[in-house]
């Protein structure tokens, strides 16, 4: 049939062979792509009990919400999830704009200190002063169980702010020179001339900043693990994990089987717990990226071809 089509509209068989292995090719990536994802959210709409026995694939065999259940039964995961949106949504803010401002500043080439501070800059790509240092910089900065924890100390991001500056390097040069020719100073040029010039590479780089936002509970537990106020998603879902291990350990084969009606009720495991887990905590990120995916490719590669 392919070959009669490729007949009747005169295309080369070698153009054929070629479009039909791309998209084989292209099939394949897509299923194995999306096959982890899907089993995943199979094992965690699939009984517990069930799961393990093993051999969930596509659908869950004995389907049940109490996986999900039991994680948002969590008292402080309500509260948990509003910290962590919270945090993302003004760390990824904050984090854009300074990037941006930091990233036009290094960019001019009217700037003296241009080669001197992005070398400090990517310098501490490479080094940094270690976890303890670290930890008493920030309680001799007062940050110990507060929400600025989340946001200052990573509010500029060496590799977002390369991406920024190579992009407004990429600009033309003639639009920023009349505005200064109008007697535009330089925020006012930062403000309204370059920010929307660089609306895609502001994707990009919001888009890293709130995965890396939303995604991280190391700190949590460093800096705000005794204040349950702080506490991040991230952060009681590895808690809820680490007690869901921590029962499986200590329950006995006597215990196991002293109340089946029990076990049948709310028992779970930690692989149906951490699958649970997996999609609820990927579900935000992946509902924001069809929004700022139609920038992201722009926003990675403009500023890396300069004519």
């Amino acid at each position: 049939m392919f070959a009669s089509y490729a007949r009747k509209r005169y295309i080369p068989w070698k153009d054929w062979v070629f479009d039909t292995c791309n998209v084989l090719i292209m099939l394949m990536l897509i299923i194995v792509t999306l096959y982890p994802f899907w089993n995943t959210l199979a094992v965690s709409l699939n009984d517990a009990n069930d799961s393990m026995r093993g051999g969930i694939t596509l659908w869950p065999r004995v389907f049940t919400w109490k996986n999900y259940q039991y994680v948002f039964n969590e008292a402080n995961i309500a509260h948990a999830t509003l910290i962590s949106a919270l945090r993302t949504l003004v760390g990824t803010v904050v984090t854009v704009f300074c990037s941006a401002m930091v990233g036009y500043t290094i960019s001019r080439p009217e700037f003296v200190l241009r080669k001197f501070v992005s070398i400090a800059f990517v310098l501490t790509m490479y080094f940094s002063g270690g976890l303890i240092p670290t930890y008493l910089l920030m309680r001799d900065l007062h940050l110990i169980n507060t929400f600025w924890i989340y946001i200052l100390p990573g509010i500029i991001g060496v590799f977002n702010l390369i991406i920024i500056r190579s992009f407004i390097e990429g600009l033309p040069e003639g639009i920023i020179e009349s505005a200064k020719m109008d007697g535009a100073g330089d925020f006012t040029i930062f403000i309204r001339i370059a920010l929307p010039l660089i609306v895609p590479v502001l994707a990009t780089v919001a888009l890293f900043s709130g995965v890396y936002q939303w995604n991280s509970w190391f700190d949590v537990f460093l800096y705000n693990s005794s204040n349950p106020k702080l506490s991040t998603l991230q952060y009681e879902l590895m808690k809820v994990l680490q007690n869901t291990n921590a029962t499986m350990t200590s329950r006995t084969a006597s215990d196991a089987f002293a109340s089946s009606q029990a076990l049948e009720n709310n028992f779970v495991t930690p692989t149906s717990i951490r699958a649970t887990m997996t999609i609820v905590a990927s579900v935000p990120i992946i509902m924001v990226y069809p929004f700022l995916q139609k920038y992201f490719v722009k926003g990675m590669t403009l500023g890396g071809v300069k004519e």
